[in-house]
């Protein structure tokens, strides 16, 4: 059993019941789980479906009823992309056609566990869209709030779960700042950024490669890169894996932006520890458009830790590497079509020998973002 009982700040020592209704710590540092067990691959399950066979692995207590929708498990192929052998995660198959169902289910599983019944969100669309589903999955009630440049089409998916959808005019962070003050009369703020049980859930991404790869790690993974949650949550299952021995080195994460809004690029360029303040123009890739991510020390820690890098691609790369994916089968929305984009780079940043596999996750479905014809 895998569960942690409590959240621990190392920077102040305050701890938090795992229901509390505050998202971080009053020192403003964000909630982490304290108490993990080191991974032991003996307690994979076999018997459980996709993510769920990490079950014991995961801080859940065993007590709490699965929520799932049977996400995880995604395949991996082996495709020509950019002039490279490239190992493509199909995260577009999960079943609300992202990445983001790993921590949705994960997180109402837990929240479902802790007698929570009403959970507010905010977000540009597809961490939205997977809160709603498993929220309606549990019998949760459930409200998004979502900025108004969302795309339309993820708006209508998050309202056919039976979520309340709260569109408010004005920047990004508007939408925060509207979920927060909900949370402060009575919701939980079940928050994809914050709360750390979402993380425990993008983990199982890495556990998934370790064994599609024969127990072994790829060289590299390539990761969009807004507010970071899947290339954190990988970071850490990846790391978990090394600290008990099972891989011996962790991969280089490169981490993807958008050139219209890459704080994350900027601030490793320059050497710095957390994002500064960025003017960022609109770009196609609404997904990670995010100005000052609120883990970015934990980010740019994780990419410099493994001896990974930054890149950004204009919105011309982005548009086009879309249609190539497209061309070959592949439909994603522009979000994920920004990490293939970079592979042209890859090898000037991170050089990979040919043994090094690299993979990189399709992390949305083009039907998120689809326009009329």
């Amino acid at each position: 059993m895998s569960s942690s009982n409590s959240f621990l700040c190392t920077t102040c020592g305050n701890e938090y019941p795992l229901d509390s209704r505050d998202w971080r710590y009053k020192c403003g540092w964000l909630f982490d789980l304290r108490d993990r067990l080191p991974f032991d691959a003996s307690q994979i399950d076999t018997s459980q479906q996709g993510l769920w066979r990490y079950r014991r692995l995961l801080p859940l207590d065993p007590t709490w009823e699965l929520v799932t929708l049977g996400g995880g498990d995604t395949p991996l192929l082996l495709l020509d992309s950019q002039g490279r052998k490239i190992h493509f995660k199909l995260e577009i198959t999960c079943p609300t056609c992202s990445f983001k169902d790993r921590g949705a289910s994960v997180l109402v599983t837990a929240l479902r566990g802790l007698g929570v019944e009403r959970i507010v969100e905010d977000s540009s669309g597809n961490a939205g869209a997977s809160l709603a589903a498993y929220g309606a999955r549990a019998g949760l009630i459930c409200e998004i709030f979502v900025p108004d440049l969302a795309a339309g089409s993820k708006l209508a998916q998050i309202a056919a779960y039976g979520a309340e959808v709260i569109q408010l005019k004005g920047k990004r962070e508007c939408a925060a700042l509207a979920a927060w003050a909900a949370a402060a009369h009575g919701a939980f703020y079940a928050s994809h950024v914050y709360n750390p049980f979402f993380l425990a859930g993008t983990e199982t991404l890495a556990y998934e490669l370790w064994e599609q790869f024969s127990h072994r790690a790829p060289g590299v993974l390539v990761v969009p890169v807004g507010n970071g949650t899947l290339l954190l949550g990988a970071y850490r299952g990846f790391r978990r894996l090394h600290q008990a021995g099972l891989i011996a080195w962790l991969p280089r994460l490169l981490a993807v932006q958008a050139k219209a809004c890459a704080p994350i690029y900027q601030a490793y360029r320059d050497g710095r520890d957390v994002v500064g303040p960025v003017a960022p123009t609109p770009t196609a890739a609404r997904g990670i458009a995010i100005k000052q991510p609120a883990r970015s020390e934990q980010i740019l820690a994780a990419i410099r830790a493994t001896k990974g890098a930054v890149l950004t691609v204009a919105e011309e790369e982005i548009e086009r590497t879309r249609n190539q994916l497209a061309r070959q089968g592949f439909y994603v929305e522009e979000t994920a079509a920004v990490a293939v984009a970079a592979l042209t780079d890859l090898q000037k940043m991170l050089p990979v020998t040919t043994g090094d596999p690299v993979a990189v996750p399709l992390t949305g479905h083009g039907l998120k973002t689809a326009a009329k014809l």
